[in-house]
């Protein structure tokens, strides 16, 4: 029998023989017939154990103490150069711990910043039926620079036993969720941020709950967010909201609620985008040069 690139098989180990044996397996135990003996003979004779070694002094007559020899010296221990570590063929990269986005500085002398190249953290802000996953998506993919589109009802949805259902309306239970998926995407923000990938952010952010609302995504990624309202009229959300499916369509009733809550970003300094109007990639042209103006004066949020 021969093994896979050909050569013959090692003939397999003897008791008591090749590398793993000790003195105990080449030593045949009571009843056992030692390998070559005939039935009948006399089990072999184990060999006598070495006479233990005199430590002690030599005495050299009546009266005299004895004289000990002097104690060998050990010799030295030699230090073997350290072991150099054995590199890591998993491909796993240990990736920078992503720090806040800091707030964008002035402009270079040379000209504006070009959204389409600069690294960026975007929150696109809108209610439900607004078209912000569709904008977001189009805008990561068609940017010059690495770019990661994040959802934040993508991220809620990675609970699955125990989902806090929006159809079921907003309680505590909905709330520690968006609160716990709003952290997670902040963590991913800053990591992508910190490894050269931009990010865009998207969430239905009321403008009456600041704390749990645009305060809360400035805490968790930093003072460079970059927030912009995306913000149709009321029939053009009812529109895209009737063809969703699934946990993601809401009652008529809850998304005129939420879109008269979002009336409310009106006069409050951050831009605002109407898409009534225009398609997912005439919204992603007018966003670039909305965080072209961003970036050349900073929001104070």
């Amino acid at each position: 029998m021969q093994d896979a690139v050909g050569s013959p098989l090692p003939p397999p180990h003897q008791p008591g023989q090749g590398p793993g044996a000790d003195w105990s397996s080449a030593v045949p135990h009571a009843g056992q017939q030692h390998p070559g003996a005939h039935p009948g003979s006399a089990p072999p004779t184990r060999p006598p154990a070495p006479a233990p070694l005199y430590t002690g002094g030599v005495p050299s007559g009546p009266g005299q103490q004895a004289q000990h020899p002097p104690v060998p010296q050990h010799a030295p221990v030699p230090q073997h150069a350290p072991v150099p570590p054995t590199p890591d063929t998993t491909g796993h990269m240990r990736l920078p711990q992503g720090d806040f986005v800091p707030a964008p500085g002035p402009p270079p002398a040379t000209g504006a910043v070009d959204p389409a190249s600069a690294p960026l953290a975007v929150l696109l802000i809108g209610p439900a039926g607004a078209g912000k996953t569709s904008v977001a998506k189009y805008w990561a993919d068609h940017r010059r620079v690495p770019t990661a589109h994040i959802s934040l009802d993508d991220v809620r949805e990675w609970v699955r036993s125990g989902f806090a259902d929006p159809q079921s309306g907003w309680n505590d239970h909905s709330e520690a969720q968006y609160r716990l998926a709003r952290r997670t995407c902040g963590f991913a923000a800053r990591n992508f941020l910190a490894n050269g990938i931009s990010c865009i952010l998207d969430d239905a952010v009321f403008p009456d709950r600041p704390v749990v609302g645009l305060g809360g995504w400035k805490r968790h990624v930093g003072p460079g967010l970059l927030p912009v309202v995306l913000l149709p009229g009321l029939e053009i959300v009812l529109e895209r909201n009737a063809e969703r499916s699934g946990n993601r369509r809401l009652a008529d009733e809850e998304v005129a609620r939420i879109h008269g809550r979002m009336a409310g970003w009106y006069g409050s300094g951050l831009p605002i985008i109407d898409n009534s109007q225009l398609d997912v990639p005439a919204t992603a042209r007018v966003l670039d040069d909305v965080l072209t103006r961003l970036l050349a004066s900073p929001p104070k949020w």
